[in-house]
């Protein structure tokens, strides 16, 4: 693919300062350009490759104030960021949506159905009483099971699993090697120290919008379904369990868990080996850091959680500037000892 400048601007209404009939074929880091790329600066961190860039053209906010002469052209826009992320979700939809037609061998049972415009991959399957809608992208060797429901426009990637009873929406993107519905982890103790496994009868429901990652894990509900509302991304390799509850716009970064029947409020971000435990709630607009560990419900919005237990932010910093001066005040507190 190759574009000007100009037709770059124009597709994220911004305004080009430079030559706009330059062409652009490529995205580049900023500190990577070569001609041909097109690049983005938000992030005053990376300002000092701009003067140095051999990129044809970067992105740049309005208020961006060069300090320097430069040698690429410039594309303002309200944000830079968002407006590189027009860019990639542009090319991303081009190169994603080029797949068409049916490879072989790749099984759909006679009672399932699939709309127009589709792609299926080579090795993949589709069970009884399933219905997927147009434009949906079924990559190799993906498994869909039995009475699945799928929405239009998604995107399914090599080696997803989807199992019994899975709905899922529109505009879905679900990343390689996850599995949807697996069982959930129930299991009653009996007396003799064994464990009788629960049967798992329920299912998942994937509302629009939603992007789960590669080798992420949604179980099915004991009853009832496993919610993940529109619009939450999740990344690679988070754990959500029977029946919990993710709202709309939550993100979850990698190698999260999140134990059963826990509910997650709306756009909240919870950040990366994270641990929820089951049966509470999260409020809305909740931030949870990195291996932070939640054992209580949350239930003030807008609160940002820390440390191994998770508590207000505000709070765990003091007792941790504390802590980090424990062996000065052990010292002086030795020091006071010895003088009474």
């Amino acid at each position: 693919m190759e574009f000007t400048v100009e037709q770059v601007a124009s597709l994220l209404n911004g305004k080009v300062e430079g030559d706009g009939s330059t062409k652009v074929n490529r995205l580049d880091k900023i500190q990577e350009g070569q001609p041909g790329g097109i690049s983005f600066l938000s992030n005053e961190k990376y300002e000092n490759f701009i003067y140095e860039t051999s990129a044809s053209a970067v992105i740049v906010s309005e208020n961006f104030q060069p300090k320097k002469s430069l040698k690429t052209s410039l594309i303002r826009v309200k944000d830079a960021y968002t407006g590189f992320t027009q860019i990639l979700e542009a090319y991303a939809q081009f190169t994603k949506n080029s797949k068409s037609g049916i490879e072989q061998p790749s099984f759909i049972h006679d009672s399932s159905t699939i709309g127009g415009d589709h792609y299926r991959g080579a090795f993949s399957y589709i069970g009884q009483k399933t219905v997927i809608g147009d434009n949906v992208k079924i990559y190799p060797n993906v498994f869909i099971g039995d009475n699945v429901r799928i929405g239009d426009h998604c995107i399914i990637h090599p080696g997803v699993k989807i199992c019994n009873d899975t709905i899922i929406g529109s505009y879905c993107e679900i990343h390689p090697g996850a599995v949807i519905g697996s069982d959930g982890f129930g299991f009653a103790p009996q007396e003799d120290g064994t464990y009788k496994a629960i049967p798992q009868i329920g299912n998942v429901i994937i509302e629009d919008f939603v992007s789960i990652g590669a080798n992420t894990t949604v179980d099915c509900a004991t009853m009832g379904s496993t919610v993940i509302r529109k619009g939450a991304k999740i990344d690679n390799q988070v754990q959500i369990a029977h029946n919990v509850i993710i709202g709309e716009n939550t993100v979850i970064a990698a190698q999260a868990g999140i134990s059963g029947s826990t509910e997650i409020g709306k756009n909240c971000v919870i950040a990366g080996k994270a641990g929820i435990v089951g049966h509470i709630k999260i409020a809305d607009k909740t931030t949870i850091g990195a291996n932070t560990g939640i054992s209580r419900s949350i239930e003030n919005s807008g609160q940002t959680l820390f440390g191994y237990m998770g508590f207000e932010l505000k709070g765990f910093l003091k007792a941790y500037a504390i802590f980090k001066n424990l062996p000065q005040l052990q010292d002086r507190l030795r020091e006071l000892e010895k003088k009474q």
